[in-house]
């Protein structure tokens, strides 16, 4: 089984968003009409490179397309984040992983003389709506029309899933329910949704591909969520078609991958949680010790006010994106919005 640790959002993303198919359907479906009258979805293929830094890859997964407009490439990077609530500076973050892209470009004689575009997304699934601006210039504070040409600036699309109604999720039949999976893996109601969620292969658990990916959608949910129990997904599956008939092949799946090893799994994810437990301490020390510092160079006295605050502080992530902010904040303000 897939350890918590090694990011199960990052696998599931990549196992569904890679196939061909299901990228078309999703691009198809949530990118603006005005682009996609210009792009010819037939020539898509899927560039397999990552640009997210490893110590990253916990809050990030991306994927890259290749798509033609009128015989030339264009490339949509999708950044997949995983975080519970948005992050301020996500364009700086694209920013860098497209500049990294055109980087890889020119260095493969790619260029012909001028940069493909680029057309960057967002998709986000944390519980706390995306309030965080979708334009790059946002993260600055312009005070004249003249110093606007110095900054770079796009905009990103943003496909919050969470904050959709149900029915506002569309595409095929694998697309929903992984929409679905995502918008709830997070969420307190997961354990309700589950007859939702597997109710929509009724059509499709005859096949192949239906039982393949229905594997992948039961590993994502043991891996990335403690809100359910196999009690849980076991009632779940009985309410399809063929459900009971699945139900040996996914315990002994289980068994074999040590879902159901007891006293000794228990000692070893004991002696795991306390090595990643000293690494996470290890971690946020570090980081609140870049704070304290990067708060009295740039903000002096009245910067260390606000540290008592952001010691309190408990998730790493959060602590990383202040200690991020600190060097481009050009306000102490910018800094206490994200505590």
């Amino acid at each position: 089984m897939e350890s918590k640790i090694s990011n199960p959002h990052d696998k599931f993303f990549k196992a569904v968003f890679s196939n061909e198919q299901h990228a078309k359907d999703f691009l198809s479906l949530y990118l603006p009409d005005e682009l996609l009258k210009t792009l010819d979805f037939s020539t898509l293929r899927i560039i397999k490179d990552s640009f997210v830094e490893k110590e990253l890859k916990e809050y990030f997964s991306d994927l890259l397309y290749q798509v033609k407009l009128k015989n030339e490439p264009v490339y949509i990077y999708c950044l997949f984040e995983h975080k519970s609530y948005p992050d301020r500076f996500t364009g700086f973050q694209l920013l860098r992983y497209m500049t990294k892209i055109w980087e890889q470009i020119i260095q493969q004689s790619r260029a012909r003389g001028s940069l493909p575009i680029i057309v960057p997304m967002v998709i986000y699934h944390g519980t706390t709506p995306w309030k965080a601006g979708t334009k790059f210039n946002d993260l600055f504070e312009i005070s004249s029309d003249y110093l606007q040409r110095y900054i770079p600036d796009f905009t990103y699309h943003l496909y919050d899933i969470s904050h959709l109604n149900d029915d506002e999720i569309k595409g095929a039949v694998l697309l929903r329910a992984t929409l679905l999976t995502m918008k709830y893996i997070f969420s307190p109601d997961l354990r309700k949704h589950l007859d939702k969620i597997f109710g929509i292969f009724q059509d499709l658990i005859s096949r192949k591909t239906g039982l393949e990916y229905l594997e992948i959608l039961l590993r994502y949910l043991v891996n990335a969520s403690d809100l359910i129990s196999r009690e849980d997904i076991e009632r779940a599956l009985k309410s399809i078609p063929e459900g009971e008939k699945i139900m040996p092949t996914i315990a002994e799946e289980w068994k074999k991958e040590g879902f159901e090893q007891g006293i000794q799994k228990g000692i070893q994810q004991g002696i795991q949680k306390g090595i990643q437990q000293g690494i996470q301490k290890g971690i946020r020390e570090g980081l609140l010790e870049a704070v304290e510092l990067g708060l009295k160079l740039k903000f002096g006295t009245k910067g260390l006010k606000i540290y008592p605050r952001i010691r309190k502080l408990k998730e790493v992530d959060q602590l990383r994106s202040i200690k991020e902010a600190i060097e481009v904040a050009k306000d102490l303000s910018e800094i206490e919005e994200l505590i």
